[in-house]
């Protein structure tokens, strides 16, 4: 199995580490001090579950690859409009696009069924840029449970879980979704295939679509916005509404709020990805955890009122954060 890593930052590089530990070639794609790093002493993976060191091909020209059978991007989502350059060199008829991120994805209607079947989510594949560069018929989708952080270039601190659930948006169990995930599971991951991935998407996209932005805005981390009684409420409200999206569009997220913000709360002072990205002056990845779900509210009626109240707060911040 050939897989290249588009993207080989916290996640990619985590993911790529455990795949090339299984015995895959493993061709990680980075650039920067990161990429000097990984090509000089690999990747160093610092774990509660065991350090290792993966010596996995690492070049910041795809084209050094050539084509292999599965990319897994670990690029942000506001990146995938403009890849590419990057990852035609990495594609046959057959490779398999795996999208590690976080919010509603370009594909999320690509075969679903039902009335909205086909349609395009403006905010997440505006005037369908995204789909042109990323075929939705090469998706697999994927929902990432697991906590990576870089400590440095080419270390990657892994905080927990190693969760990556997998599934094809036609709700199929796929002999490309299956080989994968026996790749992932013989590199210590824990990879299931769920035929329906959606509902995973919207169970993670519960914490990120309130705690993302309310940690931008608030410069909070995890425990301190569940332990103030204010912000509590509001996430708490922004959740009860997404909830209400989610149903509206057949999914079914089986975790009630109240534990949602317990698991959170016991990840301790973590501050989110949002956070950090406003904090090294990156751009904020609010359209595809916030912005779509309104979209989706319209599409379906459901009333969203302090969804759309935190999105004007956290737009503007992105619009001077940028500035």
């Amino acid at each position: 199995m050939k897989v290249a890593i588009l993207g080989a930052g916290a996640i990619g590089a985590y993911v790529g580490a455990a795949l090339h530990r299984a015995g895959a070639d493993v061709h990680l794609i980075a650039r920067g001090p990161h990429l000097a790093a990984m090509r000089q002493h690999g990747v160093q993976v610092l774990s509660p579950r065991g350090d290792f060191t993966a010596h996995a091909h690492a070049t910041d020209d795809p084209a050094e690859i050539g084509p292999v059978d599965y990319v897994f991007l670990g690029l942000k989502a506001n990146s995938y409009a403009a890849c590419g350059p990057l990852i035609e060199p990495l594609l046959t008829d057959t490779t398999a696009v795996i999208a590690a991120q976080n919010g509603i994805p370009w594909w999320y209607f690509h075969r679903h069924g039902g009335p909205h079947d086909g349609h395009r989510i403006e905010s997440v594949d505006p005037g369908g840029a995204v789909s042109a560069v990323l075929a939705p018929s090469r998706a697999i989708g994927c929902v990432v449970y697991a906590a990576t952080e870089l400590e440095g270039p080419g270390v990657v601190r892994h905080l927990e879980g190693t969760r990556f659930s997998i599934g094809e948006p036609d709700r199929s169990l796929s002999p490309r979704c299956r080989a994968f995930s026996e790749a992932m599971q013989a590199g210590g991951l824990k990879c299931p295939v769920e035929p329906n991935l959606r509902d995973d998407i919207w169970l993670k996209l519960l914490g990120n679509i309130s705690f993302n932005p309310i940690s931008a805005l608030a410069r909070a981390t995890m425990r301190q916005m569940c332990l103030h009684g204010g912000t509590r409420k509001v996430i708490e409200t922004m959740m009860a509404e997404t909830l209400a999206v989610a149903e509206a569009l057949g999914c079914t997220v089986g975790v009630s709020i109240e534990r949602r913000l317990a698991g959170a709360e016991r990840v301790g002072d973590h501050r989110t990805s949002t956070l950090q990205d406003l904090e090294r002056g990156k751009p904020l990845e609010l359209d595809v955890l916030l912005t779509a779900v309104i979209e989706l509210a319209e599409i379906t009626g459901v009333d969203v009122p302090t969804l759309r109240t935190v999105h004007a707060l956290s737009d503007l911040l992105a619009i001077r954060s940028a500035a």
